[in-house]
């Protein structure tokens, strides 16, 4: 830590499913009307809503007192002002650290898995009951970190999107993807479902599932090693497009180029957030590669 600041602690996490229903419905009872009339199980979604609001208390009650806190949900990572001092404690599911990593600039996460019976914990390895020792170890600069790498679009107007997963590049619609391909010396124009463009964290999920989907023989990127893997999905040959460029790995930084030949609905987004996305007109160019930025993950 290289602030003078004493450490300031962000709790992040999602909004759980009871915590939704009770925005949409406003009371619990109407809440809970609304899934006994949809035969839902009311008692596990209040389970669930109930450790992971335990392990959050746990994890800000062993916050030192001198310490300053804050918590922040999803909804708000784009908006929030991340201060270099600041240790993250993302609480949830896996899928919660890629939600924030693009926000952050080579700051400590900590992730906490509130449920090992639901919640895989690849990237949210700790308990809550560990978070007290962690914390002390990350402020004296006695953790261990593994460097996670990114992946970065870059349009030629300048506007750039960053993601620790993968980024999607095509049509809003998933379908009728039309582009130019440049990668690694060789071109094609394309028409496809879109194309994905992976890292090593991603590569155990959207990147994996359709690698083994069509057999794939391509060597996966591990979560530290600093190239990517991409993947045209469902490229169709035609009279003038082709199939040939459908995967291969990335090692350099500018290794794949796209060249939007969609008139309308072209979009470029990351880890699944098809909110946040940058817009593609026809004759625009995408530039992908590996982001300047890390995820810095805590893993002891």
């Amino acid at each position: 830590m290289s602030s003078t600041l004493p450490p300031r602690i962000v709790v992040a996490f999602r909004p759980t499913e009871w915590d939704l229903l009770l925005e949409r419905h406003a009371t619990p009872g109407q809440a809970r009307f609304f899934l006994e009339s949809r035969g839902k199980d009311v008692d596990e979604i209040l389970h669930r809503h109930g450790r992971q609001s335990a392990a959050i208390r746990e994890v800000e009650l062993a916050i030192p007192t001198s310490w300053r806190r804050l918590r922040t949900t999803r909804a708000d990572f784009s908006t929030f002002i991340f201060r270099p001092e600041d240790i993250i404690v993302a609480v949830g599911q896996d899928g919660l650290i890629p939600n924030i990593a693009k926000y952050l600039d080579g700051h400590p996460v900590v992730g906490v898995n509130p449920d090992r019976s639901r919640h895989e914990g690849a990237l949210v390895r700790f308990d809550p009951t560990q978070v007290r020792e962690i914390l002390g170890q990350v402020a004296t600069a006695a953790c261990t970190l593994e460097t996670r790498t990114m992946v970065e679009a870059r349009l030629d107007d300048g506007q750039r999107l960053v993601a620790l997963n993968e980024i999607y590049i095509g049509h809003e619609s998933h379908q009728s993807s039309r582009y130019i391909l440049h990668v690694n010396g060789n071109s094609e124009q394309q028409s496809s479902s879109g194309i994905i463009v992976a890292t090593g964290t991603g590569s155990t999920g959207w990147a994996r599932s359709i690698a083994t989907e069509r057999s794939s023989t391509i060597a996966l990127p591990a979560p530290d090693e600093s190239h990517l893997a991409f993947f045209v999905r469902e490229a169709w040959p035609s009279v003038f497009t082709g199939s040939e460029l459908s995967e291969g790995v990335l090692t350099g930084i500018d290794d794949l180029r796209v060249v939007s030949e969609m008139d309308s609905g072209g979009v470029v987004f990351g880890d699944g957030i098809e909110a946040d996305r940058l817009h593609i007109n026809w004759g625009q160019t995408v530039q992908i590669g590996v982001a300047p930025e890390t995820l810095e993950l805590v893993v002891g």
